[in-house]
């Protein structure tokens, strides 16, 4: 992979408050490359959505996004997100790049029909009206529902899957080049999770989309991703091709991460929560995120931060003992990863 269409490099995002700033996205590095699918995985209140919105410089007042977030078009310059203008963000945010957001209820107006959402995307934008609608029809049939049934509907009479269903062929009506999913699966049953991972597959492969894909669901990745990285402490800390995750996780929050993912076929006794907490985002880290959780942290992790270290091809984690680690934090990466291809 070296053709990256997304380039970060030491992103923070913070948020000043009456206990202090908050820096809820942590000198964050990160190539995205272009069509593949990039799952972000880690525990609730990590800071994935606060990246992701700050791939689309989203991020809302009063938070300060700093760093940089380049994109590369498959024609023409590099873009500098941070530094577009609002009306240059209107067009980047849906031309170029959309994100489908957890939960389409919320993403739908109440009061419109879908065909409205559709309509008002393509006059916000300039497009054709006519030629913008007969390409939703397709798009909504290629995400195996009615488009004249769903047109004409208002979001409360579609079931949870059909409106996320919805959403995503609205994030792709104006072609984009990359499509960043916040937990999009996360209102929904295990069923309609796997039939919409099944979709995006399809549509990746139709569209020639690069998608980053943000879940706390370890599992629903395996199928769709090529590759993972996780996310502790608003940080980065492990990012490689998802096989090498799920046989070969490196960090020890990783592996920890990988045997406390609830498994049916898998005797409670085996599976082991997390002890402790995750810190505090107004406290200030010196040394390494997960060291008051970890098994193997020492002095040298209680004051120094450890740096991403290859510890294979296309393969870093943020540890000083990953050697270690495979014998002090065992893994059910094996069975997780049978179960779910």
């Amino acid at each position: 992979m070296s053709d990256p269409i997304f380039e970060v490099r030491n992103l923070n995002v913070s948020f000043a408050g009456s206990r202090g700033t908050s820096r809820v996205v942590r000198d964050v590095d990160l190539d995205v490359y272009r069509e593949e699918t990039l799952g972000i995985v880690g525990e609730s209140g990590s800071g994935k959505s606060m990246l992701a919105s700050a791939l689309l410089n989203a991020v809302v007042e009063p938070g300060t996004t700093t760093g940089t977030v380049t994109y590369r078009p498959p024609d023409g310059p590099a873009v500098s997100v941070l530094e577009l203008s609002e009306q240059e963000l209107r067009r980047f945010r849906w031309e170029e790049i959309a994100m489908v957001f957890q939960g389409a209820m919320s993403s739908f107006n109440p009061v419109m029909r879908i065909r409205r959402h559709f309509r008002e995307t393509l006059q916000d934008h300039n497009r054709n009206i006519e030629a913008g609608l007969e390409r939703a029809e397709s798009l909504l049939e290629s995400v195996y529902l009615d488009p004249d049934r769903v047109l004409d509907a208002y979001p409360h009479e579609l079931s949870g899957g059909m409106k996320q269903r919805a959403l995503i062929a609205l994030s792709l009506l104006l072609e984009p080049q990359v499509i960043v999913m916040d937990e999009p699966t996360a209102a929904l049953d295990l069923l309609m999770q796997r039939s919409i991972v099944s979709l995006l597959e399809e549509l990746q492969a139709t569209h020639d989309l690069t998608i980053v894909f943000i879940t706390h669901d370890l599992p629903l990745l395996t199928k769709l991703a090529d590759r993972l990285t996780v996310m502790y402490a608003f940080q980065l800390i492990e990012t490689a091709p998802v096989d090498a995750i799920l046989y070969d996780a490196a960090h020890p929050y990783t592996r920890a991460l990988l045997s406390a993912t609830p498994d049916l076929d898998v005797a409670v006794d085996e599976m082991h929560a997390i002890d402790g907490t995750k810190p505090d985002p107004v406290a200030e880290i010196d040394g390494c995120s997960y060291h008051p959780r970890c098994p193997l942290a020492n002095e040298q992790c209680v004051r120094t931060d450890p740096p991403s270290t290859s510890h294979s091809e296309q393969h870093t984690a943020s540890c000083f003992h990953y050697e270690q680690a495979p014998a002090a934090v065992p893994i059910r990466g094996d069975d997780l990863a049978e179960a779910d291809r």
